[in-house]
């Protein structure tokens, strides 16, 4: 394979999936003797792709503005001046910049965006779609551009996103980790751990989550909610809170809040959950908690339910169906019960098929 220049918009470089994959793959793209840019209005991660051996572009392309087309011109003279062969949009707004630098190249660079999501706003979103080419992070998503926008199938690639195997690994919890964590929840110790990770959100099944620890009556059960609530959801944690509260369950829930050891607690839970109503693009915790070999149980829709197809189908719940999921968590959380198959979701699988797909396309387009 040819040595390639590789440019990757998006908005800003701070702690997200988006973000983490667009380091670990510049990273990836400098290590195997390609040359990586990034452009994006910087953040905690620009040190960390510099440090890698790439190049950062600083450009205010994370906000609408009404310096749109002035910024589409700084972006064409930055591909005028970098001549690049890839240009890999991840984000919308970077995206309509993109659209008009590229209207004013005279030679364009191969064009590839990456459907993060099932996008609310299609006309806003439709800039994607208007690309060389498109990747799609699951099956899911692919069937959401097939439905949304008028592009062949042949247009679209899955590649699925994947996690470190080296930061979600299987190694042995410290006994200096262990003695914290139940000197911080004492009312963890000797408990079946039941654990929803995710932000404090509506449609992210923290309701039914607390229904569950409900309907399963028995405290040798205990569910532990982690992940940060913004501002504007206080009210709704507020709201959760007393609904555990009216069922009796108290003794039975923990919200710990924003945790940084995410890892450690995969490894300590006997059961991890995807409980999101809506079907989820990927359903990144999923796999994470199944590369720490965590058992998972999680609704039978979306990317949560492409993973599990494939590495766990007896952790898979129909949708809402409250009975069926008591009764898997009764039947999964048994010590015979088997655990899911080694991850097969994994960055590097991630990083070398889109590598993979940058050689076809250049190929195709020379």
């Amino acid at each position: 394979m040819n040595n390639l220049k590789v440019i990757q918009l998006l908005p800003e470089l701070n702690i997200g999936g988006v973000e983490r994959g667009t380091k670990d793959f510049s990273k990836f793209l400098v290590e195997n003797g390609h040359e990586s840019i990034v452009i994006s209005n910087g953040g905690v991660f620009e040190k960390d792709i510099l440090a890698h051996g790439a190049k950062h572009i600083s450009l205010p392309i994370h906000k609408k503005s009404i310096f749109l087309y002035f910024l589409s011109n700084k972006l064409k003279n930055i591909y005028e001046k970098e001549k690049p062969d890839i240009v890999h949009v991840r984000s919308r707004m970077p995206a309509w910049i993109n659209y008009f630098a590229f209207k004013k190249l005279t030679k364009k660079p191969v064009l590839i965006s990456t459907f993060h999501g099932l996008y609310s706003k299609p006309f806003y979103s439709r800039v994607m779609s208007k690309v060389d080419h498109m990747i799609a992070i699951s099956d899911t998503v692919k069937n959401y551009i097939l439905d949304t926008y008028n592009v062949s199938e042949n247009k679209i690639t899955t590649i699925p996103r994947g996690c470190e195997e080296d930061v979600f690994n299987q190694d042995n919890l410290t006994t200096e980790w262990v003695d914290q964590w139940y000197k911080e929840y004492p009312q963890t110790k000797d408990k079946i751990i039941l654990t929803l990770p995710t932000r404090i959100s509506a449609w992210k099944g923290v309701d039914s989550f607390i229904e569950l620890i409900s309907m399963l009556n028995d405290d040798r059960f205990h569910g532990l909610v982690v992940g940060p609530t913004a501002k504007s959801k206080q009210r709704y944690l507020n709201s959760l809170k007393n609904k555990v509260s009216e069922l009796g369950v108290s003794n039975n829930i923990t919200f710990t809040g924003s945790r940084s050891d995410i890892v450690n607690i995969y490894k300590s839970s006997d059961i991890v959950f995807n409980l999101s109503v809506k079907p989820e693009p990927f359903g990144r915790t999923t796999i994470e908690a199944i590369s720490c070999g965590s058992k998972v149980v999680g609704w039978n829709h979306g990317g949560t339910k492409e993973i599990l197809e494939e590495l766990y189908p007896s952790g898979l719940v129909p949708l809402n169906d409250m009975k069926k999921l008591k009764d898997t968590v009764i039947e999964v959380a048994k010590n015979e019960h088997p655990y899911p198959d080694k991850n097969t979701f994994t960055s590097k699988k991630m990083t070398e098929q889109t590598l993979q797909l940058y050689s076809q396309l250049c190929k195709t387009s020379s």
